[in-house]
């Protein structure tokens, strides 16, 4: 049994995809469409757009797009069913009880089976802590000034220094190779055959938000390489997308998240209180986790390492929160490196007023500017505060602006006025603007430059779904056929159908491809590039599109017809005689 189309469809015009998305990403109006920091890629300038119109999304950065239903399964990682369920549940729709195929059904016992194998991995190293072998571990823990208590409410473990301990464990209960394997907690050697990945480490075992063991990570005892060793990426471990201590955090009563750098920093403020606390997985913060931290939040406190690193970090993580409309602070912690560090030396009440006491990002970015010019030498404080214009240039809501202008202005001894008009003439020329570098290995960047003739034929699938009543008349001079890439065929004759039989709905089209690769080539297709403003320019470059298309179709059934066949060769020299007159201008006056 599958979902019917029509019950897929209720589903997806049942939930705006503007609404959607906005829980995720903080989108600004612009014109008929809406645009924000693509969720997908880092990028700094907005080139992610969502269309309510056409009910779409599409990222002109990386060439991310599809439907509210492939946002999800992108966004979240769902298979399309799941978001199905989920989109289901949000509009109140009940879904029939349905029976999966055995592909998903196999997914889906394999990912229970890694969760199975993970909780059970996790009681053995916390096992493992508790008794003599893990003396080490625990002494360690205790020596860090955690109560049992904490131990027990993180379910810290120590995974012993001898390597097969784990995987003896998991054999007896009867779990083959091939799926431990895929566990990532093993390492397969051919001379010693398969290994714990885990050895000679105090381990912390990482929930996704509903307190499943979804990895590890694991701290070395001694002087061991590499000093934290985190799980690899599994069928239900993406370090990209979860937070280690989210599952507490979530239900903390506090009106904010707090993001720091490791493992104990997030302990050691839970158990001083602070259990609002959270921390990116070994790397640095995503815009996925920043989205994630913004479904139970609207503010966040960065507090990262004071060192230079820190700094670092923190300057990278503030655009990012920010792109998905978190209100952002940075908390100060010097003289002391990092928050278990600070507790430790300062209390609980000193670092609550630190918290108190957090910096704006804004003025926290420019602050760290200063660092890089002498502000007593009168070029040096020019140079400075062109580049803090540079940043609130950035800034497009005009009243925050201004209340920056304000603030930086105090600060530094310059006249608001002086400061504002530096703004109008940045933002004039352009130079507070940020090139985009398009990110690696996307599908567009895996694709040779366009040519003119793929150009014409995207930008009439983009025309067709933004002006429908263009196909009437459109029919008469361009047919399906008249596509020549097989893809771009296929979705001018879905698109043409759907014109005769009631309305064009391409989200609806979205729903025949299941391939996300192919799902995001095809919302390529309905949002090419027109940076046509009058209705004249627009007319110019729609005959100049029909003309250029039909030169191609010509070319292209030339080269592929049967030479025998005179209806279709009468064909061509009728559609060659058509060209030459629509080239000498007699195309109609078509009205967008």
């Amino acid at each position: 049994m599958r979902y019917s189309d029509d019950l897929v469809e209720e589903i997806r015009m049942k939930n705006d995809i503007v609404d959607v998305i906005s829980g995720y990403v903080k989108l600004t109006r612009r014109g008929s469409s809406y645009f924000g920091l693509c969720p997908f890629h880092n990028e700094k300038s907005p080139s992610f757009s969502v269309s309510p119109g056409k009910q779409m999304y599409y990222c002109f950065g990386c060439g991310a797009g599809g439907n509210v239903f492939t946002f999800l399964m992108e966004y979240e990682n769902f298979t399309f069913v799941e978001a199905l369920k989920f989109l289901a549940d949000r509009a109140g729709v009940e879904l029939p009880q349905m029976e999966y195929s055995k592909e998903a059904k196999e997914q889906a016992d394999l990912k229970n089976t890694l969760l199975e194998i993970n909780k059970q991995a996790a009681k053995f190293y916390y096992y493992q802590l508790h008794t003599e072998r893990g003396k080490q571990g625990y002494d360690y823990l205790k020596g860090r000034g955690l109560s049992d208590d904490t131990i027990r409410k993180f379910g810290l473990g120590y995974s012993d220094k001898y390597g097969s301990l784990l995987y003896r464990f998991l054999k007896e209960k009867g779990y083959d190779d091939e799926i431990l394997r895929q566990s990532g907690l093993f390492l397969a050697d051919e001379v010693h055959g398969m290994q714990d990945k885990f050895w000679n480490r105090v381990i912390y075992p990482i929930m996704d938000a509903n307190s499943r063991v979804i990895g590890f990570g694991g701290r070395v005892m001694g002087d061991g390489k590499p000093k934290y060793l985190n799980s690899p990426e599994t069928k239900i471990f993406d370090k990209s997308r979860n937070l280690y201590g989210l599952h507490l955090a979530r239900s903390s009563r506090r009106k904010n998240l707090i993001i720091c750098e490791g493992y104990m920093d997030v302990i050691s403020m839970h158990q001083a209180g602070f259990n609002n606390a959270v921390a990116s997985l070994g790397t640095a913060l995503t815009s996925l986790q920043a989205g994630l931290m913004k479904r139970y939040t609207d503010e966040v406190l960065v507090i990262y390492d004071s060192d230079e690193a820190g700094v670092k970090a923190a300057l990278r993580a503030i655009p990012m929160l920010k792109g998905v409309g978190l209100t952002t602070r940075v908390v100060n912690l010097r003289p002391y490196k990092d928050p278990d560090e600070f507790i430790q030396h300062e209390g609980c009440e000193a670092f609550e007023k630190r918290l108190e006491e957090a910096e704006n990002s804004v003025l926290y970015e420019i602050r760290m500017k200063e660092r890089d010019f002498d502000l007593a030498d009168p070029q040096g404080k020019s140079d400075f505060l062109h580049e803090a214009v540079r940043r609130l240039v950035a800034i497009e809501d005009e009243i925050e602006r201004n209340s920056y202008l304000e603030a930086v202005a105090g600060k530094y001894g310059i006249a608001v006025e002086v400061l504002r008009k530096q703004v109008g003439q940045m933002a004039l020329s352009g130079a507070g603007r940020t090139e985009r570098v398009k990110p690696r290995n996307t599908a567009a960047n895996k694709k040779e430059k366009e040519g003119g003739v793929e150009k014409a034929q995207k930008l009439m699938l983009t025309w067709m779904t933004s002006y429908p009543a263009l196909i009437g008349k459109l029919e008469k001079y361009i047919t399906p056929e008249d596509f020549t890439t097989p893809l771009y065929r296929q979705i001018a004759e879905m698109i043409v159908l759907q014109y005769h039989e009631g309305g064009v709905n391409p989200a609806k089209l979205l729903n025949q491809f299941v391939d996300s690769e192919e799902q995001k080539e095809v919302a390529g297709l309905f949002n090419a590039r027109i940076p046509l403003e009058t209705e004249e320019e627009k007319r110019r470059a729609l005959h100049d599109v029909i003309c250029n298309m039909k030169e191609n179709s010509i070319a292209y059934q030339s080269a592929h017809m049967n030479v025998t066949d005179m209806a279709a060769l009468q064909k061509l020299m009728a559609d060659k005689k058509s060209l030459e007159r629509w080239k000498a201008g007699e195309l109609p006056d078509f009205a967008f």
